[in-house]
């Protein structure tokens, strides 16, 4: 597959669905955006596509290529002002060390992104377009690819798509495909986000739709815990304990997410799709005992059918799918096994 890249320093005009996103601040690590050209799978033919993309580590240090979900952006680590979503396993020390180890992230792209005629953004257009930022910075080879959600979905794809840049995927509660039931829940919230928009309260949509959200993403025994007050009854009907930690949740995501954002990555989730087989790179897969978003079912179904040597380690916690987030201590243990031993 051949790229055609052009770099240039970061711009403080960037399109509208990521006008929300942070820029790098200086000192910190490189950031910039680049013209990266593919073809979409759900376009007809080659464009030049902009990716936004950060850079911290040593030069020469060895190359980690880090994404999360689809609410994560490009700043991973705290080596910048504006602070790293993952900050407490990825960082100076960390178990992905940038004393010694470079870490690579991008802000995902959007349909938009895609130009007008794009009818979706897929796992493979986020690959390929990795590749493509690979090739601008000069870069033959990642050393591993840390996934986690869509992050870990977009690695599997890069790794059946790219495996000769690759030597080692590293997939956090992610698999091969959607499941059936995570889907249905994840069509609903796109429905109330359209409803909420075409009523004029798109914010409203969004915060909902966090919040059926939250109710997957999080554990049983998270919520018996965390949830265990008594009803109070208040201006006329009673209050449930969830309802407050539902409320500031969904709160949070509506004033940094745009409802063009939210609906194009997580319909790309759902038409993930890779063949195992076709994951011919060294994998370790992490699931999460209490996860209902991506069932331990399918980690073990990947994990049979891939193409290459694959161990997969489950950590017990009650944070159900944020386990990788919530469990930094554990999810840390294993990324240093994982990363020294390749």
């Amino acid at each position: 597959m051949t790229f055609h890249a052009e770099s240039r320093p970061a711009a403080s005009d960037l399109p509208a669905c990521a006008a929300f996103m942070p820029a790098c601040s200086e000192p910190g690590p490189r950031c910039g955006e680049t013209l990266v050209t593919f073809e979409p799978r759900h376009a007809r033919g080659a464009r030049a596509v902009r990716v936004r993309w950060s850079l911290h580590g040593p030069a020469g240090g060895a190359l980690v290529i880090v994404q999360g979900g689809i609410s994560a952006d490009r700043h991973v680590t705290d080596g910048d002002a504006v602070g790293g979503w993952w900050s407490a396993v990825a960082g100076d020390g960390g178990a992905i060390d940038t004393r010694r180890q470079r870490v690579l992230s991008i802000d995902w792209l959007v349909a938009a992104d895609l130009g007008p005629d794009a009818l979706a953004v897929g796992s493979e257009d986020q690959a390929d377009a990795i590749a493509g930022l690979l090739d601008a910075l000069g870069e033959r080879r990642a050393s591993a690819y840390v996934g986690a959600s869509y992050g870990a979905m977009v690695g599997l794809a890069f790794a059946a798509r790219h495996p000769q840049r690759l030597g080692r995927l590293v997939a956090i509660a992610g698999a091969h495909r959607a499941h059936p039931l995570s889907v249905a829940i994840r069509n609903i919230q796109r429905e109330v986000v359209r409803f909420a928009r075409a009523h004029g309260d798109t914010a409203r949509g969004l915060d909902l739709a966090r919040r059926l959200a939250m109710t997957t993403y999080r554990g049983e025994r998270e919520f018996a815990e965390r949830c265990d007050a008594a009803p109070a009854f208040v201006d006329g009907r009673y209050r449930f304990a969830e309802e407050g930690w539902l409320r500031a949740a969904g709160a949070r995501f509506a004033q940094r997410f745009s409802a063009e954002r939210f609906l194009a990555l997580s319909e790309s989730i759902d038409l993930h799709a890779v063949a195992p087989r076709d994951v011919r790179v060294p994998t370790t897969l992490i699931g999460f005992s209490s996860d209902r978003v991506v069932p331990l079912a399918d980690l073990c179904e990947l994990q049979l059918g891939l193409g290459a040597a694959a161990a997969l380690h489950v950590i017990d916690t009650r944070y159900g799918h944020d386990g990788f987030l919530k469990e930094p201590a554990q999810v840390g243990a294993l990324l240093r096994e994982a990363l020294l031993e390749h």
